[in-house]
């Protein structure tokens, strides 16, 4: 069951920041064109707890049905197979996952603020999704490769990027001592240890979606309806 949880949560690494984009990417932009927006806003309705009604609807939408599914897969393992229940990692898994959906919600939230055609926002969610999920990697590699910057340096730029930051804590928390992860696990696991790595995989995510969602309520409160 370990194995099992453990593939599946990197299987939903790549599937949750998509599906938080393309649920949150047009919610405000095709709002305002279709004239919803305002009709709503005409009533006593404030922009704030508009968007925040929103963005909370999405978020419990894509959190509370995830969460669900992996207490029932835990709990199906545990009466079809005799498994013992990773209880432990389910609820780590758990609190990292909702930690990258809400930064994924708030990110696609901000991207249907700014950009105001669907099209053009549909198109910024996919290069989005691909810099965050494909080609972060690559790039961290040819950085190494081609400059030869530092390791911590490396590891700063990884974190930068909440899936990353989730992943190494996913990591952490099947494997203490990251031995899969050659040299560079080695490092983590006696830099800043699984605890490190778990505060760094919710937190970060977490810090750097509100302040994604602030920047696109900024941006809804100063913008035009139509």
């Amino acid at each position: 069951m370990g194995r099992v949880f453990f593939s599946l949560c990197h299987a939903l690494l790549l599937l949750l920041p998509l599906v938080a984009l393309a649920v949150t990417g047009q919610v405000v932009n095709r709002a305002r064109d279709d004239g919803t927006l305002e009709l709503l806003l005409s009533h006593p309705i404030r922009r704030t707890h508009y968007l925040a009604a929103v963005t909370t609807v999405r978020f419990a939408a894509l959190t509370l049905p995830l969460v669900g599914l992996l207490v029932a897969l835990g709990g199906l393992g545990r009466l079809v197979f005799g498994e013992a229940v990773p209880w432990h990692f389910i609820g780590r898994a758990s609190a990292l996952c909702a930690a990258l959906l809400w930064a994924f919600t708030a990110l696609g939230i901000a991207i249907s603020v700014g950009v105001r055609s669907p099209a053009r926002a549909m198109t910024t969610l996919i290069v989005t999704w691909a810099l965050a999920v494909a080609l972060l990697d690559f790039g961290l590699i040819s950085l190494m490769l081609r400059w030869r910057i530092e390791p911590h340096a490396v590891f700063a730029l990884a974190v930068a990027n909440p899936v990353q930051a989730v992943r190494m804590a996913l990591l952490a928390a099947a494997q203490p001592d990251l031995a899969t992860m050659g040299p560079v696990g080695f490092y983590l696991a006696h830099r800043f240890g699984p605890a490190g790595l778990m505060a760094i995989g919710i937190g970060w995510p977490a810090v750097f979606g509100s302040v994604v969602w602030l920047a696109g309520l900024r941006g809804f409160r100063r913008g035009d309806l139509v």
